[in-house]
C-alpha cells in the first residue's frame, strides 16, 4: 500500500504560526515534530512507501523533515499551482501500478489513537481490494459546524453534506449515523482513475495530459501550463459524491484537523490554571489562556480565555471560541503590501535558512546559514549590492569571474548587477551576516542564471 500525502494548504486559521512558505503541517508543534512527520511515522508500518504531493516551494521542507526521520521509501510529485485534491490524487495515481492500493491522507491532521487507526486501515484495505472507494468517517462527538458530514447506512454512504449550521449539526449528531468527513481515502489507483474518468472526464483528461508531459527524474514535476489547464475540483465533488462504489469506515481514532487555535489549545499541555504550559509564560491570576511564544516572554495579568500568539514579527490576540476568524486577518494582509501572510522572519530554503535581523527602507540585514554540500544559485540583483561577513564555517564565494575562500571574520562585497554565488564545501554550516543596500530589497530581485534546485 502507498500512502499519498497531500501537502497543499497554508493553514490560514493558524496565522501567524502558519504562513504560505511554512504552513502548519511543517511547523514543529509536538515534541519537536511536525504534523507532516507524525503522518509519515503513523503510516510507515502499514504502507510500503510515501508519495508526497507538494507545492514546489514546500518540497525542500518535506525532504528535510523526511531526512530527520531517516525515511527512505519516498516519492515526490510537485505541483506548480494547486488545483484541489482531485487532480493531486489523480496525478499521483497515474504514476502508480494500476492495482496498487493507496491511502490518501492529509499532512496536517493529528491522530492520537494509533492502535485503533491501524485496525481501521486494515478494514479499509480489505474494502479497497474489493474495488470500493473507501472514505473514513470520524465519530462525531459533538455538533461541529467546521466539518463536512457523511451520512451512512452501515458501510454504505447515503450522502455527503456540506458544513452545517449549529442546529443542523446537532441534528446530525443526534441521528447517530452521521460522521465527520476526515478527507482520508483508500482505494486501488485504477478504480479511482476509472471513476474519475466516468464522473469528471475533463479533470481526468487534463490530469492525464499533464502527467504524460511531466518532467520526470527522481521527482515528477508538472508544468505550470499543464497544471493550470486542469479544472479545480475536490475529490468529494469530482468522484465521491457521484460514484456508487463508495464505502465508509467508522473511525473512532481520536482525530483532529487542528483547524483553529481553539482546536490546537485542546492538544497542548496546561499548567495548574489551565494556561498553556510554556517556559515563556508568566501569569498573575490568569486562567484558561492559550499562549504560543518561542522566544519572547509573555506576561498575563487578570485575564482569561485569551489566545496569544507571538512569532517575532506578528502578534495575535483573540478571544477563545472565535479563532477561526483569523483567516479574515490573512485576507486583509493579502490585500496590502505586507509579506506577513507569506513568510516568517526565518525562511527555509533548499540550501539552508535566512533570518531577517533588521529591515529598513534602504538596507536589510540577514543571518544566512548554508548547509554542508549546498550552494545558492548563481545569481545577480538589479537594485541592491551586498556585503557578506562569515561568522563560522568556510565559504567559497564566486563574484564575476573570480573565486575566493572566505574564512570566519572575513568579508566580501558584491556590487549591484554582478553575478555571484555562495557555496559550502565543508562539513559544518556556513553562517554569515549579509547586509543589503539599495533602492529595492525584495526577494523577487533575483535573476537566477544557474540553480541546483531548478528554481526559476
Amino acid at each position: 500500500m502507498t500512502n499519498i500525502i497531500l501537502c497543499g494548504g497554508s493553514g490560514t486559521r493558524l496565522w501567524p504560526i502558519s504562513r504560505t512558505l511554512m504552513p502548519k503541517q511543517f511547523v514543529k508543534l509536538f515534541n519537536d515534530e511536525s504534523l507532516f512527520q507524525l503522518t509519515v511515522k503513523r503510516n510507515e508500518s502499514s504502507c510500503d512507501q510515501q508519495f508526497i504531493v507538494s507545492n514546489a516551494e514546500q518540497y525542500f521542507l518535506a525532504a528535510d523533515q523526511l531526512e530527520e526521520l531517516n525515511s527512505t521509501h519516498n516519492k515526490f510529485l510537485l505541483e506548480p499551482v494547486g488545483r484541489n485534491t482531485a487532480p493531486a490524487i489523480a496525478l499521483a495515481c497515474l504514476a502508480l501500478d494500476k492495482d496498487e492500493i493507496v491511502l490518501v491522507s492529509s499532512s496536517d491532521h493529528l491522530i492520537k489513537d494509533e492502535k485503533a487507526y491501524v485496525k481501521v486501515l486494515q478494514e479499509a484495505k480489505k474494502l479497497a481490494e474489493a474495488d470500493n472507494l473507501v472514505t473514513f468517517g470520524i465519530t462525531a462527538e459533538y455538533a461541529e459546524i467546521g466539518y463536512g458530514y457523511i451520512e451512512a447506512d452501515g458501510e454504505d454512504v447515503k450522502a455527503f453534506h456540506e458544513k452545517p449550521d449549529a442546529l443542523t449539526a446537532q441534528q446530525y449528531v443526534d441521528a447517530g449515523n452521521f460522521y465527520w468527513n476526515a478527507g482520508m481515502f483508500c482505494f486501488k489507483a485504477s478504480v479511482f482513475l476509472e471513476e474519475l474518468e466516468k464522473h469528471s472526464p475533463e479533470v481526468y483528461k487534463t490530469s492525464k495530459l499533464a502527467y504524460d508531459n511531466a518532467k520526470t527524474t527522481d521527482i515528477i514535476r508538472i508544468s505550470h501550463e499543464d497544471m493550470q489547464a486542469i479544472p479545480e475540483d475536490s475529490i468529494d465533488y469530482a468522484v465521491m459524491e457521484k460514484s456508487d462504489k463508495v464505502k465508509v469506515i467508522a473511525s473512532n481514532i481520536d482525530w483532529s484537523d487542528l483547524g483553529s487555535f481553539d482546536a490546537l489549545d485542546v492538544e497542548m499541555q496546561k499548567d495548574d490554571n489551565g494556561n498553556t504550559a510554556t517556559e515563556h509564560l508568566y501569569t498573575v491570576d490568569a486562567t484558561n489562556n492559550f499562549v504560543y511564544s518561542k522566544e519572547r516572554a509573555i506576561a498575563l495579568v487578570d485575564v482569561e480565555d485569551l489566545i496569544v500568539v507571538d512569532t517575532g514579527d506578528a502578534l495575535l490576540i483573540s478571544k477563545k471560541g472565535v479563532s477561526k476568524k483569523v483567516k479574515e486577518v490573512v485576507k486583509q494582509l493579502k490585500k496590502g503590501e505586507s509579506e506577513l501572510h507569506h513568510i516568517h522572519l526565518t525562511a527555509h530554503r533548499p540550501w539552508g535558512t535566512y533570518t531577517i535581523l533588521e529591515d529598513s527602507e534602504k538596507y536589510k540585514i540577514k543571518r544566512i546559514v548554508v548547509k554542508p554540500g549546498k550552494r545558492l544559485s548563481l545569481q545577480k540583483h538589479s537594485h541592491r549590492s551586498e556585503h557578506w561577513i562569515v561568522v563560522s564555517g568556510t565559504a567559497l564565494v564566486t563574484v564575476g569571474d573570480t573565486q575566493c575562500i572566505i574564512h570566519p571574520n572575513e568579508s566580501t562585497y558584491i556590487p549591484m548587477g554582478e553575478v555571484h554565488r555562495l557555496e559550502n564545501q565543508g562539513t559544518i554550516d556556513v553562517v554569515l551576516i549579509e547586509a543589503q543596500v539599495g533602492s529595492y530589497l525584495g526577494e523577487d530581485d533575483i535573476v537566477r542564471l544557474d540553480d541546483d534546485f531548478e528554481r526559476c
